[in-house]
């Protein structure tokens, strides 16, 4: 079985800038750089072969390059206690017309419907069982963040590895998004 996400990949001047923010939270497990993405599709466990063919419908999407803008900070909570912090990515139509397309193709090719409504983020840390309150000065000080807008020129599928510490993601397959002339 293969546990898989479709992502777009982040430059590496944008995580070090994200990186600026895991600071000041001792209760914070931070994500480490070099897994920081836009999650555009968690996929979930699948077998060999049906990432295959999960790889042969994503690579179908023909879209252009698209605008990425971070900016604010947010969090995810179950009944008033946070679990994941995270930066706001600019609900664009091109991302949106992006993501609804990979939704579909897996959809159609037999993958059962996102429940959740997308919310583009990039997810800084994990928390457990914090009280809004208490993140609060931290949300505060952090919530004017701003990357400028960037261009996402690819999307990939990212196997990931969990065991002990973080989890280890592994692109599997890139497919470009291309640059109008």
């Amino acid at each position: 079985m293969m546990r898989l996400f479709v992502a777009i990949p982040l430059p590496v001047d944008v995580r070090a800038q994200l990186a600026t923010l895991q600071s000041g939270l001792s209760n914070a497990r931070w994500i480490d750089g070099a897994n920081m993405h836009l999650t555009m599709r968690f996929i979930g466990e699948v077998p060999e072969p049906d990432a295959r063919e999960i790889d042969s419908v994503l690579s179908e999407i023909v879209e252009p390059a698209i605008p990425i803008e971070l900016n604010g900070i947010g969090y995810f909570d179950r009944r008033g206690s946070v679990h994941s912090l995270w930066v706001r990515v600019k609900k664009t139509d091109a991302l949106m017309h992006l993501q609804s397309k990979i939704e579909r193709a897996l959809v159609n090719y037999g993958l059962e419907p996102e429940k959740r409504k997308y919310t583009p983020h990039v997810t800084l840390a994990r928390v457990r069982d914090t009280p809004v309150e208490r993140l609060a000065p931290w949300l505060e000080d952090q919530g004017g963040f701003f990357v400028p807008e960037f261009l996402a020129t690819q999307f990939v599928l990212v196997e990931t590895f969990r065991g002990h510490g973080a989890a280890k993601y592994t692109p599997i397959s890139e497919y470009d998004l291309y640059q109008p002339l």
